[in-house]
């Protein structure tokens, strides 16, 4: 018994000694770092207020052309295919002419043949005007003269007028980009005869996708605060962390229902470069309106998961996930509407790694 008592109280000692080790070693490894962490409290600042709104990407007036043949005949060469990158003034497609030219050669000859019958009546109403001066011919030998030349002169212009219609028409078989672009649609091939007679049949049309501006819906208890001329901040989904800035150019004067609720549309000039931002893309929208008092917290405190913001607060020596709702973001500062208060110790550096957020 003696014995065994002894074993018992020798493993004991040993349990307790091996936790005493075990205490002290991680004990420490937590606390260098947890000395090694950076915590900063939400403060409060003036900051400029906002409208929050969504928003939708569009072409300005103007951004999107279809381009069409004035003129009927064959397609005889397209150049451009859906995606193509193309500059103004560039051939698109062009239509068999050969039958204009002919037409133009042969008004070209007309003209010719006039031009002759004018000279021809100028020398004759001259002889017949000395032969007036001198009695030899009657008077209205001198007067038929004259009207045979204004004939001529008349037919001469009529052929010119003529030919100038069919050099118009020539000029119209070639068909060139009015905007530069990109071809978003054609709707004809080589070979296809196309006709004119009634409608502008369009072969492509061209969208310019630079040429954007952003159309906000503001709710009408907001409304009143939205000017012309306040800065705008603003994200799209397919680039969440990129912020695009703007400035409202115009608000509709006229409020549109949407499920109930009146909204106006508030017009923006996109001023950030927009090579990334497409058409229909849905932005979130925040304007600048005048300033108030809010609680703030460094941007880079704040993490994103999906559609949550979070951060991670000091709970008793603890790190706690905790959501939080954002507001205006502004020179490396996010206000905090909720989630947050004065007295909380929120971890800025550094933030814990997926494994650890996971465990």
């Amino acid at each position: 018994m003696k014995t065994g008592l002894t074993i018992t109280v020798l493993i004991v000692a040993a349990l307790a000694a091996g936790g005493l080790y075990w205490t002290q070693g991680g004990g420490g490894a937590d606390q260098a770092a947890s000395a090694q962490q950076t915590f900063v409290s939400p403060q409060r600042r003036t900051i400029a207020s906002t409208v929050l709104s969504t928003g939708i990407i569009r072409l300005l007036t103007g951004a999107e052309v279809r381009v069409g043949s004035q003129l009927s005949g064959i397609v005889e060469e397209l150049n451009v295919a859906v995606g193509s990158q193309i500059e103004r003034g560039d051939v698109i497609a062009r239509i068999d002419s050969r039958g204009l030219q002919a037409r133009l050669a042969q008004s070209q000859a007309q003209i010719q043949v006039l031009e002759r019958e004018v000279s021809r009546a100028e020398v004759e109403q001259e002889r017949a005007r000395k032969l007036d001066l001198e009695k030899l011919v009657a008077r209205t030998e001198l007067e038929d003269r004259t009207l045979d030349l204004v004939d001529a002169k008349a037919r001469l212009e009529k052929a010119r007028r003529d030919a100038a219609v069919v050099e118009t028409d020539l000029r119209y078989a070639v068909i060139k980009a009015p905007i530069s672009g990109t071809v978003s649609s054609v709707t004809t091939q080589e070979g296809e005869t196309v006709a004119a007679s009634f409608t502008t049949p369009t072969f492509v049309t061209i969208i310019d996708g630079t040429a954007l501006e952003l159309v906000a819906m503001v709710d009408e208890t907001d409304i009143g605060t939205v000017a012309p001329g306040n800065e705008v901040m603003f994200s799209v989904e397919a680039f969440p962390a990129e912020e695009f800035t703007g400035t409202v150019k115009q608000v509709a004067p006229k409020g549109s229902i949407i499920s109930g609720v009146v909204n106006y549309e508030v017009m923006i000039a996109i001023e950030s470069p927009a090579a990334s931002l497409r058409p229909d893309m849905t932005a979130n929208v925040s304007i600048r309106t005048t300033e108030r008092d809010a609680l703030v917290l460094p941007t880079a405190a704040i993490q994103r998961e999906g559609f949550d913001r979070y951060v991670y607060v000091d709970d008793g020596g603890e790190l706690q996930r905790r959501s939080v709702t954002l507001g205006t973001r502004e020179a490396g500062f996010t206000e905090i509407r909720q989630g947050l208060t004065l007295a909380d110790q929120v971890l800025l550096e550094p933030l814990p790694t997926p494994t650890e957020q996971a465990g």
